[in-house]
């Protein structure tokens, strides 16, 4: 049953109500103190309080085998541990899913891995719930005291799913890939993910982020594997059966969430940033040439953040690891990122992207929690905002001013998309499970907070703010509060306002703008509407800027919003050409501004800045189909930067071909010569557009251009404009395994159906990285409803597999979603409820709902 909006809110009152067990219920709504008691349950779940600190965990040293046949994990962990404040005769350890073989009191930890057998120790008394191992001490310790327990056991971390802990699904953590080597598309793997709390679904400790720990991990395991952890390679020991034992050591602490290992066949390529770092990169033995490419700019990277910080990188060494089936895009584990296969890429598929932004990501975690960590999950933005806003950052060193700011357009963009259908608090402390926090709030538009406040600070009250931070609370944890008064600090201006509306505080502004001139007392008149107080909202209080030119001279003037209805007047002795509210784009909000054709031209035509352009162009490209226009997007054609060339080309595909001939010998150029392989796509879609057959030559040309973008564009125009040529061209093509490339081939194939074309989707399908694989499955889709019976039954077969058993929960989704187009046929729906009721991800399961639902 759909509830209707005003019945949500009824029932979300009514529940405060009667939880608070007080008549005063709506009056205690408001009160934030009160709603974060311990133990009280919301809506959206119960307050989560950073986790209390009985006891402090020191040190982890970890003895590990893995089991390949088994998919287990041989352990022996000794713990050193002392009590936080208060005396304990007893610890509380996470431990979920393990058979548990011995614990002792030991009096010390393991030096070498021969160590781990003779540590003398005494038995101590312990009860283990399958989740949650306490263990008694033999007498009462105080804060000045250390434990030394030492845990023998066995680790199932894929069985361990089967489990709850605190009423949500034990994670994994550990994951072996292709572990009995019958995939030939994969190579043996494993490796763990920690965050939020997959570690102690295979080593003993305390599972929460505002833990900080050091560690000695012992790994055996194959002599022709490749082992990689956190922290220094101090050693390796070699044994007679063909193992050998790595000893890697993490020196410094950090939290239990990024302990990790990886295991595998690498290949290794070692460099050093000007500063002496060691910066190691990890990938398949066929990317060895390719790593250099890859991730060639990391030790850049490294220097610029720790320069722009204040803070030099604070590891012992940094290395990244690109592992098959990663749960994720990319994981900071301290020193040791661990990236998705889609990082991997030739030289020629790099020129259609690299994944700088992932790796500038990933990297600044290490300041910005690993070095700093957010108390507990829903101070989570403390972590990921920065990270988000890295990838800003890196953007504007690297490429410019431009190419940050439409980095940042996408991020607002993904924000407006989630906010859509969810509207949370940044900051939140209820919740029901910690994923729920790894969304577009936490991310994209926690960068976008980031940008607003630096442009309110100003750049260098913004940097010196980050470096006392980090100076302040360095191998500590921290809450929002910590990053308000560190930048009150420097700034000297109580910022509770800004902080209060954009991470306590959830939705966004939505302006609508308008301007009138007044030429009898000249004057211009700007009237700002806050749409969202419609709904209820409170008014934002923004500081933004206005610029007007008149007569091309450019004036700029600071207003401050923080009421419903506005309005601004400014002294002007003439009209102005142009006005251009928030000039400098750092509102993170929806703003309506209607303004003529002429404006948006001189928009176009005289604003330095990305965004304006950008604006400008895309409203042009809904006027009238004047001269004057089709002018202004000619000469957008030429813009310095790629995005507003392929903007003004797309615009161009809504109208006629221009009356001007020279437009089309221009469009003719960028696909030939233009330098972004995004622009030349654009500009081929376009002769396409005005009748493909005229430019045949252009098309065919374009199936040998440097981008597989590019050639997956040509493939889909060459199509249309010589169908018979086409044979040649999947010859060509069909057994590249590249993501646009064969999505281009397979959507070819979904047109013109074989029961041949079969093999090839699943072999392709398998062979792809998992967003390659996702994207094919459009294509597949459409075959299947096309082809043959008995091809849909194989093809529905292999989807089956896929929706089962693919780590990735999009190719699952996307395979679980392809099953339910053949519900009308014999067995189908009982096919997809057993698929339902096998998955665990929560995640999926609502989508599953929600295709159910349709």
């Amino acid at each position: 049953m759909q509830v209707s909006r005003p019945a949500r809110l009824l029932c979300a009152a009514l529940l405060f109500f009667f939880s608070n067990g007080n008549l005063l219920g709506f009056q205690l709504a408001g009160d934030t103190l009160r709603r974060r008691n311990p133990g009280f349950v919301s809506p959206d779940g119960r307050y989560r309080p950073e986790a209390t600190k009985t006891t402090d965990l020191i040190h982890t040293s970890l003895l590990l085998a893995f089991d390949w046949k088994n998919q287990a994990v041989t352990g022996q962990a000794v713990l050193s541990l002392k009590p936080h404040f208060y005396p304990l005769d007893s610890i509380l350890l996470d431990a979920r899913g393990f058979q548990i073989e011995a614990v002792k009191l030991v009096e010390k930890h393991p030096a070498t891995s021969k160590d781990f057998e003779k540590l003398p120790g005494k038995d101590l008394v312990y009860q283990y719930n399958g989740v949650q191992l306490k263990i008694a001490l033999p007498a009462t310790f105080h804060r000045r005291d250390t434990a030394f327990v030492s845990i023998r056991y066995i680790a199932r971390p894929k069985q361990a799913t089967e489990l709850t802990f605190d009423s949500l699904p034990v994670e994994r953590g550990l994951y072996f890939i292709n572990p009995d080597g019958t995939d030939p598309y994969k190579p043996r793997q494993l490796w763990t993910q920690g965050e939020t709390t997959g570690g102690s679904s295979w080593f003993p400790t305390i599972e929460a982020p505002n833990e900080k720990i050091t560690q000695d991990f012992f790994l055996r395991v194959e002599s022709n594997q490749v082992s990689v952890s956190n922290g220094a390679l101090i050693g390796q020991e070699t044994h007679p059966d063909g193992t050998r034992t790595d000893h890697w050591r993490q020196s410094l602490p950090h939290a239990p969430y990024l302990a990790a290992v990886v295991v595998g066949n690498f290949s290794k390529t070692t460099v050093k940033t000007n500063s002496g770092i060691e910066v190691d990169y990890y990938v398949d033995p066929a990317y060895t040439n390719e790593a250099t490419a890859i991730f060639g700019r990391t030790p850049e990277m490294i220097e610029f953040f720790s320069k722009l910080f204040d803070t030099p990188f604070p590891w012992q060494k940094y290395a990244q690891v690109v592992v098959r089936d990663f749960v994720a895009g990319a994981m900071e584990n301290t020193t040791v990122t661990v990236m998705q296969e889609e990082t991997q890429m030739s030289r020629r598929e790099l020129l259609d992207g690299n994944s700088d932004a992932l790796i500038a990501h990933e990297l600044v975690h290490h300041w910005f929690g690993n070095l700093v960590t957010c108390e507990e999950w829903g101070q989570l933005p403390l972590n990921e905002s920065f990270a988000n806003y890295a990838e800003y950052l890196w953007e504007e060193h690297k490429n410019g001013t431009a190419a940050a700011e439409w980095s940042g357009h996408l991020e607002l963009l993904d924000y407006l998309a989630e906010s859509k259908t969810k509207n949370v608090d940044l900051i939140r402390y209820f919740y029901k499970n910690p994923d729920q926090m790894f969304d577009s709030h936490s991310y994209a538009k926690g960068g976008r907070v980031l940008h607003m406040l630096r442009k309110h600070v100003g750049d260098e009250a913004f940097f010196q703010s980050l470096a006392l931070y980090l100076k302040k609370y360095r191998f500590g944890t921290t809450e929002l509060a910590n990053l308000r008064m560190t930048f009150e600090e420097i700034t000297g201006e109580d910022l509770n306002w800004f902080f209060d509306q954009w991470f306590l505080r959830p939705g966004h502004p939505e302006l609508v703008v308008s301007h009138s001139y007044l030429p009898a007392p000249g004057k211009l008149v700007l009237r700002v509407r806050q749409d969202q107080a419609k709904a209820g909202s409170l008014p934002y209080r923004l500081p933004l800027l206005v610029s007007f030119w008149v007569d091309g001279k450019k004036t700029t003037q600071s207003i401050l919003l923080d009421r419903a209805e506005q309005e601004f007047t400014f002294p002007l002795e003439k009209k102005p050409d142009l006005v251009l509210f928030d000039s400098d784009s750092r509102l993170l909000g929806i703003v309506r501004h209607d303004k003529s054709k002429e404006e948006w031209e001189y928009q176009l035509a005289h604003s330095s800045d990305f965004l304006p352009r950008y604006d400008a162009v895309k409203h042009l490209g809904e006027a009238a189909k004047e001269t004057s226009t089709e002018a202004s997007l000619a000469k957008a054609l030429d813009d310095p930067f790629w995005k507003i060339r392929q903007e003004a080309l797309f615009q161009f595909s809504g109208r006629e071909k221009p009356r001007n001939s020279a437009v089309e010998t221009q469009v003719k150029n960028l696909v030939a010569r233009d330098s972004h392989p995004k622009v030349r796509a654009e500009a081929l879609l376009l002769l396409e557009t005005w009748g493909g057959e005229k430019y045949k030559k252009e098309i065919a040309k374009a199936l040998d251009d440097s981008s597989y973008a590019v050639v997956a564009t040509a493939i889909g125009c060459f199509a249309k404009v010589n169908p018979k040529g086409m044979g040649a061209v999947l010859q060509r093509f069909q057994h590249l395994i590249n993501e646009p490339v064969a999505a281009a081939i397979g959507d070819y194939w979904g047109d013109h159906p074989s029961s041949a074309h079969l093999d090839w989707f699943i072999e392709t399908l398998q062979r792809l990285s998992p967003t390659g694989s996702y994207t094919l499955l459009q294509a597949f889709g459409k075959y299947l409803i096309r082809t043959d019976a008995a091809s849909q039954k194989k093809g529905i077969s292999f989807l089956e597999q896929m929706a089962r058993k693919s780590a990735s929960i999009s190719v699952r989704y996307g395979a679980y979603q392809l099953i339910s187009w053949f519900s009308d046929q014999p067995g189908v729906e009982t096919l997809l409820k057993s698929i339902r009721d096998q998955e665990k991800d929560y995640k999926l399961l609502e989508l599953y709902d929600g295709l159910v639902g349709k």
